[in-house]
């Protein structure tokens, strides 16, 4: 196989790879678990969420992912973070990773997403980020 060609290449040759993702998640009850994303590979750098395609305004919505599902913020590469901008399913928002998160690799098999402040709506939740290893 060529390797100069795209086909030839890894997840782990690649930026901004979808590593988590969840769809019609519904943000309706706080939870500690309210979607539970397998992650691509078995160690990853996190760089950006985006969070989509709801099915009704979330802009008082309160959402955070974190690496536990023991809700404890101490384990969050997400920030507790309002959706302002999640008003309709054509409009999203980019999460940015908290500051310690930028800096480690991670090797937990699962992120979280936590609710706080739900609102009766479901989302699309997208989680980016580099995979190290495979």
């Amino acid at each position: 196989m060529n390797s100069n060609h795209v086909g030839a290449n890894y997840p782990n040759k690649f930026g901004s790879y979808v590593i988590a993702s969840a769809s019609a998640v519904p943000i309706n009850v706080a939870s500690n678990v309210a979607a539970v994303m397998s992650v691509t590979g078995t160690s990853y750098i996190v760089r950006r969420c985006t969070i989509s395609n709801a099915n009704a305004s979330c802009a008082t919505a309160n959402v955070s992912i974190i690496l536990t599902n023991n809700g404890a913020t101490a384990n969050a590469v997400f920030a507790k973070t309002k959706l302002a901008n999640v008003t309709s399913s054509t409009t999203f928002q980019d999460i940015a990773p908290v500051t310690n998160a930028v800096s480690n690799v991670y090797s937990t098999g699962a992120l979280y997403l936590k609710v706080e402040d739900p609102v009766n709506a479901t989302i699309d939740v997208t989680v980016y980020g580099d995979i190290v290893d495979l």
